[in-house]
């Protein structure tokens, strides 16, 4: 444990001129006196825990990066609760896409678990150039039709196709099917 305070100016004005902020555009944005600021800065000042708070906030960064300690790590595994996954539902009510891809890589890669009842479609619109779909069975029987092509899938089979084109998944069967669709935009 160190002795002394962890001082933050150097961090605090390495982050205000890495954002191009003056000591006044901060001060506003944080809601302290300008002069404090820079006694700050030139290590004549320790701030309060409440005004390293607001400072950190201001500049968009953790509170242990402006005391020094960089970001912070992420954890080495990170769970979501089942009740957590959202999901997405057809207007007819016999489909349903768990998102169980991380929304930061949506628009990138997309994965799904998609529940389909008997009768069931999915029709979509051409994805960006490049972009392919992954559609793995797990159970039943799925068809898929990407442009004028179209195949059945049975459990345990996997479909690869180009989605730059209209596109639908259906369940033709008598029984619910599921599967694990991927999305890789180009």
């Amino acid at each position: 444990m160190p002795d002394e305070p962890p001082c933050v100016g150097d961090t605090l004005l390495a982050m205000r001129q890495a954002q191009g902020l003056t000591l006044d555009n901060l001060a506003r944005k944080a809601g302290v006196s300008k002069s404090m600021l820079s006694q700050i800065e030139r290590n004549q000042a320790n701030p309060t825990v409440a005004l390293v708070w607001r400072l950190a906030n201001a500049l968009g960064v953790s509170v242990g990066e402006l005391l020094g300690y960089g970001p912070p790590e992420p954890p080495p595994i990170v769970m979501v609760q089942a009740h957590a996954t959202p999901s997405l539902g057809s207007s007819d009510g016999k489909c349903e896409l768990r998102i169980l891809g991380p929304i930061d890589l949506a628009g990138q890669f997309e994965w799904y678990e998609l529940t389909m009842q008997p009768g069931g479609a999915l029709d979509s619109e051409p994805h960006e150039p490049g972009s392919r779909e992954h559609l793995s069975v797990l159970s039943g029987a799925l068809e898929v039709t990407a442009g004028a092509h179209n195949s059945r899938i049975k459990s345990g089979e996997t479909a690869r196709y180009a989605v730059d084109q209209r596109h639908s998944i259906r369940n033709l069967g008598r029984t619910t099917a599921t599967a694990l669709l991927v999305v890789l935009h180009g």
